[in-house]
Formats: structure tokens, sequence, C-alpha cells
């Protein structure tokens, strides 16, 4: 059985690969995700390595085995379903439910997990749109784009966001946008790419490049030609 300290680095490492679209990590970045210094992250990534959950290069960086993807979701699939349970029974905010999941993802009881995943109305999204895999790892399909490669006069549908720091959730939280939210991109401005948006019929909100990067949506109108 896996300890709770090897779980959250096979997590973190599938969620960098996931979030750069490379497959794979660096030593840095899981440092800098894990909060760690990078000399105490090698450490544990020869343990890994040795269990055959991962394999390592200075070059080549970090790859999940089959082994270790296998674990990697399933640890995944039980943090997503705590973070909904927390949000959608427990009422906890969006912002509060990714540390809190953070703790009771080591409780390793598929009875239990089963449970809160019924009484969470077996969803196939977490409170942050992430998809939660199947008990096979399989994860549920989504078409989802940053808002940041949207046309003006896109109008779209929020679908989760790709940063789950309660800094960054607060924010939106703020401005009145979360899941699901209906935006129209009305301006996109030139100079630094910030995106002037309405929602909720008459409110606007200017979002900044960066901002608009993390949030993640779908178009609502057919034939759109926002980028993908």
């Amino acid at each position: 059985m896996l300890k709770p300290s090897d779980e959250k680095y096979l997590r973190a490492i599938y969620q960098i690969s996931q979030s750069e679209n490379t497959g794979k990590s660096t030593i840095s970045e899981l440092a800098y995700y894990l909060e760690l210094k990078p000399p105490t992250v090698l450490e544990r990534l020869k343990i890994l390595e040795q269990e055959k959950y991962i394999t390592y290069t200075k070059t080549d960086g970090i790859h999940l085995t089959r082994s270790g993807q296998k674990q990697a979701l399933n640890v995944v699939r039980k943090h997503r379903i705590w973070e909904t349970f927390l949000h959608k029974v427990c009422k906890f905010s969006w912002s509060e439910v990714h540390e809190l999941a953070e703790q009771l993802q080591t409780v390793n009881s598929e009875k239990l997990i089963d449970r809160i995943f019924m009484l969470s109305g077996e969803p196939k999204f977490d409170p942050h749109g992430d998809p939660i895999p199947d008990k096979s790892g399989t994860l549920p399909a989504s078409e989802r784009r940053p808002l940041l490669n949207s046309i003006e006069g896109c109008r779209c549908t929020v679908l989760g966001v790709n940063e789950d720091s309660a800094e960054f959730l607060n924010y939106l939280s703020e401005l009145k946008i979360g899941l699901n939210e209906k935006l129209v991109v009305e301006k996109i401005f030139a100079f630094d790419g910030t995106l002037k948006v309405r929602f909720k019929n008459a409110e606007t909100a200017l979002l900044s490049s960066k901002v608009a990067e993390k949030i993640m949506v779908s178009c609502t109108k057919p034939g759109c030609l926002c980028g993908k």
C-alpha cells in the first residue's frame, strides 16, 4: 500500500504533466508544486523509481510508469470525489475544498469513497471543473479550452479552472464568476490581451490574459471560431 506522502507525489506528477501537456514533470516543477526543496524531492523520487512507479533522468524528466499512472489516477479520483462531497454536501466554498481533500485523500477505504461518491450525485467533474476518473482510470470527455483562446463576440460557459489556489478562486468569487457561468467576450485589448467580459446579463469585468488563461470554458454558439 502506498504511503500518503507517495500518493501526494504521484498525484502532483500527474497534475503537472497534464497541466503542461507534456506527459512529464521536472524536479523544479515538482518541488514548487509540493513546496519542498529539490534535494528532498529527488530523494523521494529515487524511492518511487525503485518501486517502479516512475522513471527519471535529468534530460527527460519524470514520467509515470503504467503502474504509477494507475496509482496516480486512483489518488486523483479520491481527491476529486472528496472535493465534490465537501462542496456539494458539506457546503464548503470551492476555495476551501482543496486543502481539506488533501488531508482526506489518504483514507484508503473504497467503501467510503463509493458512499460519498453516491451521496455527491455520482459526479463526473469536481467543483473546479476537473474530470473525475472512474474506477478503471477513464476520464469523462470534456470540451474545455482557456478563455484566453476566444474571439470578440464569443459566448461561452465556464467549465472549470486550471488553478486551484485559494487566492485565485477567491478572486473569481469576488467577481461573482463561478462554474457554469455564461460569459460574453465583448472586447479583447490588443495591447496586453486583456478581455472585457459580460456576465449575469449586465455585469462586466476586465480579465487579464493571465487570469483568462486559467479559466476553462466551452463555446455555446455552434460553429464558433474560437481557437482550440
